[in-house]
């Protein structure tokens, strides 16, 4: 891991201008692991076009019809909330160039980052359209409602709180895309978005390192970062029309509920920060530690009553 530039002796907050140069030599450090780890791959081997014909419409093909698809209904619906997430990707390219400028290390970050989860709506929606996993029409009208209304960044308060929701983000998103893929019930889906988590595991690296760099320089603003974050955490594609449904089935089904919320996303993260461990912090960082320890035994209590919500629910539908 990273080490951070020495911390001045001052109490002063940091700005985020100085947070961004300060940082600047981590970003490079990561950013040059990145590409040394980080493995080119190509969208097209992974859709299979034998499988494709033409739709209705102006070539008169084959409408669609939900039986055509070898994926599973929970499959599909979590195929595409996870396509519309990655088809704001301008979006999310304008905030984070926009907070981490488009020069230097941080600028060449924000390039490559955009380049490799571009590459991630590119083999979905292929892979939707050639397998016919989803109706082309919805999927076409979701998109352009999604990316019409653009994302904006729940805590924008500042860099850190950046940096901290994309610690979490990614990891989310590389295991929603697993569980999707594992209970899409199509081998050739469950490669192709094994390939796509592979990607999100290396972008949560990169971002959980410049968050443990941050906690060394600017530790009660970056614990204040990660527990704004963490209590008010919400996925970046809730404003998908539907998202709300959506995400109850996905919930059910296994996909992402609050659980694997909680055991395979925030917890991993903190742990690996050593978050409840660290020390130094002044009254608001300590505040800060103090309410993300309250906010996870409560989360994971919540987390307890919902799988005995869930067995039940499907003990039940076992039974019809």
């Amino acid at each position: 891991m990273t080490t951070a530039p020495s911390r001045p002796s001052t109490s002063t907050a940091w700005s985020d201008v100085q947070l961004l140069h300060a940082l600047e030599e981590v970003v490079e450090t990561e950013l040059n692991r990145h590409l040394k780890v980080a493995k080119d791959w190509m969208p097209h081997e992974y859709v299979p076009w034998s499988d494709g014909r033409n739709f209705d419409g102006v070539l008169g093909g084959e409408a669609w019809a939900p039986e055509q698809s070898k994926v599973s209904e929970i499959g599909r619906i979590a195929l595409v909330v996870n396509l519309l997430t990655e088809d704001n990707l301008p979006s999310y390219h304008h905030e984070i160039a926009t907070l981490f400028g488009r020069d230097g290390a941080w600028g060449t970050w924000v390039h490559r980052w955009t380049a490799e989860e571009g590459r991630h709506a590119i083999v979905m929606r292929d892979y939707l359209l050639t397998s016919r996993a989803a109706d082309p029409d919805e999927l076409e009208r979701f998109r352009m409602r999604h990316m019409s209304e653009g994302f904006e960044a729940d805590n924008s308060h500042s860099m850190l709180h950046s940096i901290a929701y994309v610690s979490f983000q990614e990891l989310a998103t590389r295991v929603s895309h697993r569980n999707t893929g594992h209970h899409s019930g199509d081998p050739v889906c469950d490669r192709m978005l094994s390939r796509i988590a592979t990607d999100e595991n290396l972008h949560m690296v990169f971002y959980r390192n410049l968050l443990a760099a941050a906690l060394e320089l600017a530790p009660d603003q970056a614990m204040r970062a990660v527990a704004d974050v963490v209590t008010g955490f919400r996925m970046p594609g809730h404003g998908i029309p539907g998202f709300e449904r959506a995400a109850a089935r996905m919930a059910v089904g296994g996909v992402y509920n609050l659980r694997i919320h909680h055991d395979d996303v925030l917890a991993p993260v903190l742990r690996h920060l050593k978050i409840m461990e660290a020390s130094g912090l002044g009254a608001d960082g300590l505040r800060a530690q103090d309410e993300l320890g309250q906010f996870m035994d409560g989360l994971s209590a919540k987390a307890t009553a919902f799988d005995e919500r869930r067995a039940a629910l499907l003990a039940r539908r076992a039974k019809a």
